[in-house]
């Protein structure tokens, strides 16, 4: 934990007061997005609806910038159930998925990575990780402020918005807790723990706070007017970015492509997948930030891209290789439920559609292009479902969120085209500080790990036993 208490250390800095409280889509929105006809309400947006008005005997209220939030008990429960249903996303569900996808000797290993990765980012959410991506105190566009370090400024009676700022705080803990959580997939049974350790820190704090910040802080992203209404960008598009480039440092496992044993446990992954499944409403529907119409639509677009998108895919490998697999079907449900993510909050049921069968159809073919055209062995196909199923609901949405468009609720932009634009320009900034971040952390730690990859024997051993001691299995 050496390099991380040093890393805290050279980010304190003690103040009395924070200066913005934050959302999902900036809590000082610029001019222009304040006049924009935006359709997918999250919680920034509603905060203002969200605060009651003080009232003279006339019932004349007083002027916006006087008026006073107040406690939503509803809306209150249904953000403290979507923080936990995100966090059943990665414990246990992505920790599940991702387990019964490797050999029985490593199948620890990738429990303890989800775990280990999810205790240390909360660690780093609560020292710097919120202050750098929900605040502004910075009055910068690319990063935010140190006000809330260690949660300084905060007591019990702080809101955002409606709800009490502990629970808005913790339920961006859980997005920064599964996103450096889905990159273990790039990198499961060859690699050293103290990698994962190191590697994700600095990831989180040099790659997901600043793009939570540029599109959810009021950064630059959030003033062009992108929509991500629940982490397109932010989430799917860094990680894809970055787990491509990790496994591309990394280096290909034994016996990749040609010699690979399937996954251990197929009804594992089954399991994880589902859970995954029901723990995605609370991220895309607890994004809305209240217990409203947005939250609700969200979770059925969600729900209709997930299936669409399973079905899908199995057609197309049941037509492939002439067998529809568990495996593969539940890997559907996963593209199709990264796909909406970015959508969730601007297009309607028959969009969903269309975003599910784009899911399942190019996320299946992205995996080949991946591993067998691009030769590199994301082990897990994190690239190609979360990377390419983010980045291409994040366009998607330019066009099917058009008012009028299947459903569709209505985007930020004048036209389709303009929305193209600033969406395409949020994925490119996103992967191309994800890549070369990615890059530079992996050449800076290797000389002091002795390299990131595990030795021959220990892969061969399996990392269960090498790593940590234990086996995932005893026959006695």
């Amino acid at each position: 934990m050496k390099p991380f208490l040093a890393i805290f250390a050279s980010f304190l800095f003690w103040s009395s007061t924070l200066f913005g409280q934050n959302n999902q889509t900036a809590a000082s929105p610029a001019p222009e997005q304040q006049e924009s006809q935006e359709p997918s309400v999250n919680l920034n947006d509603q905060s203002d609806s969200f605060s009651e008005v003080e009232t003279t005997e006339s019932e004349v209220a007083v002027p916006a910038d006087e008026e006073i939030a107040s406690l939503d008990s509803g809306n209150t429960a249904w953000m403290i159930t979507a923080t936990a249903l995100v966090l059943f996303m990665t414990l246990p569900g992505l920790a599940l998925f991702y387990g019964g996808l490797v050999q029985s000797k490593n199948v620890l290993s990738v429990l303890m990575h989800c775990f280990a990765i999810a205790c240390l980012a909360s660690i780093i959410w609560f020292a710097v990780g919120y202050s750098l991506s929900l605040t502004t105190g910075s009055g910068k566009s690319w990063i935010g402020g140190t006000d809330a370090f260690f949660l300084q400024h905060l007591s019990i009676e702080n809101l955002n918005g409606d709800h009490p700022e502990t629970v808005w705080i913790m339920f961006q803990m859980t997005f920064a807790i599964i996103t450096p959580g889905l990159i273990v997939g790039a990198f499961v049974e060859r690699i050293k723990f103290s990698a994962v350790l190191i590697f994700s820190g600095l990831w989180l704090l040099l790659v997901y706070c600043p793009v939570c910040y540029w599109v959810w802080g009021g950064g630059w992203l959030a003033e062009k007017g992108v929509i991500d209404f629940a982490g397109g960008i932010v989430v799917h598009a860094t990680a894809g970015a970055s787990a491509l480039t990790l496994a591309y440092m990394l280096g290909r496992r034994q016996g990749f492509p040609r010699s690979l044993k399937p996954p251990h446990n197929p009804g594992m992954v089954m399991t994880g997948a589902a859970m995954l499944w029901v723990g995605w409403f609370g991220f895309n529907a607890g994004s809305a930030g209240a217990a409203d119409t947005s939250a609700g639509m969200a979770m059925l677009v969600t729900h209709i891209s997930a299936a669409t998108a399973s079905l899908v895919w199995m057609l197309v490998e049941w037509r492939k290789t002439g067998k529809p697999g568990l495996v593969g079907i539940v890997t559907g449900t996963i593209a199709g439920l990264a796909t909406i993510t970015p959508a969730s909050g601007s297009v309607g049921p028959l969009g969903a559609i269309v975003i599910g069968a784009s899911a399942g159809f190019v996320c299946y073919y992205a995996c080949s292009i991946v591993k067998e055209a691009m030769g590199i062995d994301d082990s897990l196909d994190v690239a190609a479902v979360h990377g390419v199923g983010g980045i291409l609901g994040t366009l998607l949405v330019a066009f099917l969120g058009v008012e009028g468009t299947l459903g569709g609720l209505g985007i930020n932009a004048a036209t389709a085209g303009e929305q193209f634009v600033v969406q395409a320009q949020g994925c490119l900034a996103a992967i191309a500080l994800s890549v070369v971040a990615t890059y530079l952390i992996v050449k800076i730690m290797s000389p002091f790990i002795g390299g990131i990859r595990v030795s021959e024997d220990d892969e061969t051993k399996g990392l269960d036993q090498s790593a940590h001691g234990e086996n995932g299995y005893s026959l006695n």
